[in-house]
């Protein structure tokens, strides 16, 4: 949610914004009549109350017709507030209502335009020439089977398309991986976290969940209960409606949790392998701070995300994500894509986004810096989204014989392995 003064005082901007992430810029101006119809029915509301205050204190002192008046008078008032307060309430649950639809404002920094026009700002690691080693790279799927690290036929056929199951190494492999991120970021000062994959409606919405990605969320409607997507939602929703001290700042936590996802709008995109499943594990990162911060600790995120997938020895690339695609929550999105050497291209692995206040304002999450109370700042990082990772793994180290090197820093977590062999049959 954004500061409803700065839509008042700059409501240029705010179209500005919804311009530039392609939504519906009328919503400003209605959410500015709505803002206008609550003040100005909240200064009617408590003038009323102020005079039927006064008029309570002259009926005791008067008598005959005079009382017999102000008694008439206050059936009167005491009408006249009642409805006032109704007229408030509604105004108040109207400008709720349209500020929970508007998207956060976009940095002015952020590239315009939808999915595709991002802009590279950094490279990094080198592209492996497989042709010059004398062999041509198997995806993912293949060496994930001949692993026996991989099954999505039984994936399949227990829970459907999109699922899958890691075997063996592959399960020993997502182990590695979450020790290993667990690893790196206590080592940064964050706090590991178990989170809970189910939470309440409140928790969803305030995140930003719930207006434009909505489709892809998994509602549980019985028990009104939405599966995470994310742990990101929890993180964010620890600290609502609490008052945290502003020397206590920042606070960081790195939170481990299953993932679902509907998919909704993706069919017939990566429906072969584990590159886009339904339900997945992830660990991510998640940083309280100052509004003044804020965009330091989005710098710092991204410096922790570069220095996991350098770990990993991944060729990958910063992009910075175009207005359109960034999501309701975030003024600015870092992604690192990795390079996927059977589909040809770099592909999202990590994501890091500065939510300024936004999603403090929605959860009533503040600060407390001397006797002053106001909205902090939050942003989330993808350390290791599980199955997007093995699959940069397994394709960029792969070795002509079907075994996968594996990098030096996962080979502590996986008992000293420096290969993954494949199944003899």
């Amino acid at each position: 949610m954004i500061d409803l003064r700065l839509l008042r005082e700059d409501p240029d901007r705010v179209r500005a914004s919804q311009r530039a992430r392609g939504e519906d810029v009328a919503l400003v101006d209605a959410l500015l009549s709505a803002d206008e119809r609550r003040r100005s029915s909240g200064v009617r509301f408590d003038e009323l109350r102020s005079e039927q205050k006064a008029l309570g204190k002259l009926i005791p002192k008067a008598s005959g017709d005079e009382k017999a008046e102000l008694l008439k008078k206050t059936g009167q008032l005491a009408a006249d507030v009642k409805a006032a307060d109704a007229e408030q309430h509604e105004a108040d649950e109207e400008t709720k209502r349209l500020a929970l639809q508007l998207g956060n404002l976009v940095h002015p920094d952020v590239p315009v335009g939808g999915e595709e026009d991002f802009v590279v700002l950094e490279t990094h690691g080198t592209i492996r020439d497989f042709g010059a080693e004398g062999f041509e790279p198997k995806d993912h799927l293949e060496l994930g089977e001949a692993l026996g690290a991989i099954d999505v036929e039984r994936g399949a056929k227990v829970s459907g398309s999109r699922f899958y199951y890691l075997t063996g190494v592959g399960a020993l492999l997502e182990l590695a991986l979450v020790n290993a991120a667990i690893a790196q970021a206590t080592e940064a000062g964050f706090i590991p976290m178990l989170t809970p994959a189910l939470v309440r409606p409140r928790a969803m919405e305030g995140t930003g969940f719930l207006g434009q990605a909505a489709e892809n969320v998994y509602h549980l409607e019985k028990d009104d209960y939405y599966l995470v997507g994310t742990s990101e939602v929890p993180l964010a929703a620890y600290h609502m409606d609490e008052i945290l001290d502003a020397d206590k700042l920042p606070l960081r936590y790195a939170g481990f949790s299953p993932c679902f996802r509907r998919e909704a709008g993706t069919y017939g995109k990566d429906t072969r392998g584990i590159f886009r499943v339904h339900q997945f594990d992830k660990v991510e990162m998640f940083s309280y701070v100052t509004p003044e911060d804020a965009e330091n600790e989005h710098k710092r995120l991204l410096e922790w995300e570069k220095q996991w997938l350098t770990g990993l020895e991944l060729p990958f690339q910063v992009i910075d994500v175009a207005s359109g695609d960034l999501g309701a929550s975030a003024s600015r999105k870092y992604d690192c894509e990795a390079w996927i050497p059977t589909q040809g291209k770099y592909r999202e692995l990590t994501s890091a986004s500065n939510c300024d206040s936004f999603q403090a304002r929605r959860l009533s999450v503040r600060q407390r810096d001397g006797k002053k109370v106001q909205p902090l700042a939050t942003l989330n990082g993808t350390l290791c989204a599980v199955p997007r990772t093995i699959v940069a793994i397994l394709e960029n180290h792969q070795l002509a014989d079907g075994s996968v090197r594996v990098p030096e820093m996962l080979r502590p977590y996986l008992g000293g392995r420096e290969v993954l062999e494949p199944i003899a049959t």
